[in-house]
């Protein structure tokens, strides 16, 4: 039995030496298996699950974080605030992003994520639905308090995610984007703002009329005022089938105050809404003013939106409306061939959005703080403007001060100019720069394939007003 037994313990000797000779090493102990994504995630303090959607490549999981209502005072109260995540692996860098309103619950890639071949965390802007405490405090709806929120979710990723972070968001995301940089600029390695108005001086809106009066062509201004004109001169015959509309839809205008106060809103957004959204090409499809009523009206609910000023309407982007009546600002521009038509002066701004109950008060110095320090302390900053965009006349600039900080413009662009839209080598310099933040190889063109469901561009139908 001896011999039986000192025979196989040389048996499995020889065979343990011939496989350690035919691997060229002794087998190493394997790794331990790291944990799932979302059980890292989870395992953050104050992490809730909400769901996950397959998407090959990724893991795309939603989630709520707990914020405090408060940053000053973290101990008067809570409320879920929701994000997502697009994992693609904690050894990628990792793209903050935010639209500044609601976040969409699908799986979509910015561009700059694209770019570096990266994981997204997109988050909702505090108020929005569902991420909005109860009862609101409106007071603690203001851009530090926001930029609070984005801090406090990087500190909490930041050990699961290690490499580099940039963050990102075009119009009131872009505004959101640079408005974390100022208030937090040590936790981006940098940062990419599209389209990002930059209203300095609320009451000084001189920028928009130098705009209006030379954007486009002459024959293309001329059709769009002569038309807007058209919409009001007929107006109580688009009014009573707006109210129709409105009764059949369930649409009602309590806040605004009626058909006629929300329709005088839709006509002055007309011109403003169209070089937002379209191109000069699309000038080919104004109609002329005496174009049908039926034509007419549809141009109108095309460009501008029936919708937009019913209370169902207003009450989705109610947080916006107020942050503009608070802080952000709204534009004012100046629209002479109407006179004689316009029937509630002063009714075209951020005031007259916001329900009565909830108190509005408008701070000045937010703005001038932002402007002074992009100015002069803007660092590893990149935006992007488009030529026709009227939310670009007035916009951000990078003074002497700034370091590593660009500003592009798209030519003909509108609201969802972006850097592959820019001209070959701005393009290329744009990317390589955004490459070189985020600390991967600079190739000068995105990392990541196109996906075109993942990659699909929208532009964020931002509210047109004036104060």
């Amino acid at each position: 039995m001896r011999k039986v037994l000192r025979w196989l313990l040389s048996l499995a000797i020889l065979m343990g030496a011939v496989g350690a000779g035919a691997t060229g090493a002794s087998a190493a102990p394997a790794a331990p298996a790291q944990p799932d994504i979302k059980e890292r995630v989870l395992a953050i303090p104050g992490m809730r699950f909400v769901e996950e959607q397959p998407y090959e490549g990724y893991r795309f999981l939603v989630f709520t974080y707990t914020q405090p209502v408060d940053h000053r005072h973290p101990s008067q109260g809570t409320f879920q605030q929701r994000f997502t995540l697009l994992h693609k692996a904690t050894d990628r860098p990792t793209v903050f992003y935010t639209s500044g309103y609601n976040v969409t619950t699908a799986p979509r890639r910015s561009e700059p994520t694209q770019i570096v071949d990266g994981n997204q965390v997109s988050l909702e802007y505090r108020f929005f639905t569902p991420s909005r405490p109860q009862p609101a405090d409106w007071s603690k709806l203001d851009i530090w308090q926001a930029a609070s929120d984005q801090h406090r979710l990087y500190r909490a990723l930041k050990p699961v995610y290690g490499k580099n972070w940039l963050a990102t968001g075009g119009s009131k995301g872009g505004m959101t984007a640079t408005y974390y940089r100022r208030f937090y600029p040590r936790d981006m390695n940098g940062t990419i703002a599209y389209v990002a108005p930059n209203d300095v001086v609320d009451k000084e809106d001189s920028a928009y009329d130098r705009f209006f009066g030379h954007v486009g062509t002459a024959e293309c201004r001329d059709k769009l005022n002569a038309v807007q004109r058209e919409a009001l001169v007929r107006r109580d015959e688009i009014v009573t089938r707006y109210q129709k509309w409105a009764d059949d839809e369930g649409q009602t205008f309590t806040v605004v105050g009626s058909a006629d106060k929300a329709y005088e809103n839709v006509v002055l957004d007309l011109v403003w809404a169209f070089w937002q959204y379209h191109l000069l090409k699309d000038c080919a499809d104004v109609p002329a003013p005496t174009a049908s009523t039926d034509e007419l009206y549809g141009f109108i609910d095309e460009i501008s939106g029936f919708s937009a000023y019913t209370d169902q309407g207003l009450e989705t982007y109610t947080p916006y409306y107020y942050q503009a009546g608070t802080e952000l600002g709204s534009p004012t521009f100046a629209t002479p061939h109407l006179d004689g038509l316009l029937r509630y002066p002063g009714i075209y701004a951020p005031r007259s959005y916001v329900p009565r109950d909830i108190p509005m008060r408008f701070h000045p110095a937010a703005m001038r703080d932002i402007d002074r320090w992009v100015r002069q302390d803007a660092q590893r900053m990149l935006f992007v403007y488009g030529q026709n965009d009227p939310w670009g006349a007035e916009r951000f600039r990078v003074g002497k001060g700034a370091k590593d900080a660009y500003v592009y413009t798209v030519a003909g662009g509108n609201h969802g100019s972006n850097i592959a839209q820019l001209s070959a080598e701005e393009k290329a310099k744009a990317t390589a720069e955004v490459q070189r933040w985020a600390g991967v190889s600079q190739t000068r063109e995105p990392l990541a394939r196109h996906d075109a469901k993942l990659d699909r561009r929208g532009i964020e139908r931002e509210p047109v007003l004036r104060p």
